[in-house]
């Protein structure tokens, strides 16, 4: 753990974290077009979730569902160990959910939130449609290329059939309890920034626009021609945001 010297040292950061099916390499886009667009000094790092690629997971031999508290922990340690006292944390899809519970319950370490592509109203309806595109038969028949890639990044963190199994076990244990729910949106403090795309398939503007309604410090900004994935995004555009809001947001006190 970082001593409270090196915490003094350090400006606020901004920490990137993956999706689900994602790992850090995913996030190297995003990572580059912030640099130039952030103060000289300001630590950009990409966070990757433990039993993602190639990042082991003590539980990775297992088929128990990843857990968004969990996660979130793995987060503040990752933090800690950084010598991050503060960061404006950016999540995509998955990512952006662990933010938000990051936010809630450790508000002292998160100077503001960007999410993009993050789904909050589950239902077991929502988790069945989006689980049923995670079977590792059907991707391999349908989307040969998109299986090799998946195994080539998830081969150090139990396999990629794995991973999809325990993402799908996570969104129907979201859908049957969710984590973060409006009364968890209500205790962010800090302001956060729900990003949508005008194409994405996976959720409703309503539902954005209902989360951020809940937000204290809640905005919402919908991205043209962008649908769901990552790489939909245009990492230049996404940047603006995350600098934006980093900017806005105020300063750690002295």
């Amino acid at each position: 753990m970082a001593g409270p010297l090196s915490f003094l040292a350090m400006p606020d950061a901004i920490l990137l974290l993956h999706g689900a099916l994602g790992a850090r390499d995913t996030l190297r886009p995003l990572a580059d077009a912030l640099a130039p667009l952030v103060p000289a000094g300001t630590p950009v790092h990409a966070h990757e979730f433990a039993g993602h690629g190639a990042t082991p997971d003590p539980d990775a031999a297992s088929d128990a569902p990843y857990d968004v508290a969990r996660l979130a922990a793995g987060v503040l340690d990752a933090m800690d160990r950084d010598g991050i006292a503060r960061a404006t944390v950016f999540g995509y899809s998955m990512g952006g959910y662990v933010a938000l519970l990051l936010a809630a319950e450790h508000p002292a370490r998160v100077r503001a939130v960007v999410t993009l592509a993050t789904k909050l109203a589950w239902t077991p309806e929502s988790a069945a449609r989006e689980t049923s595109r995670l079977d590792p038969a059907a991707i391999r028949a349908k989307v040969p290329r998109f299986a090799d890639a998946l195994a080539a990044r998830h081969g150090d963190a139990g396999g990629w059939e794995r991973v999809l199994s325990r993402t799908a076990a996570m969104m129907h244990a979201i859908a049957a309890r969710p984590t973060v729910t409006p009364d968890v949106l209500a205790a962010i403090a800090c302001p956060a920034r729900i990003c949508v795309g005008d194409r994405d398939a996976t959720m409703t503007l309503d539902e954005c626009a209902a989360a951020v309604r809940a937000l204290p410090k809640g905005e919402l900004a919908v991205l043209p021609a962008t649908g769901h994935p990552l790489e939909h995004a245009d990492p230049a555009r996404l940047a603006r945001e995350v600098a934006e809001v980093h900017a806005r947001a105020e300063t750690a006190p002295s």
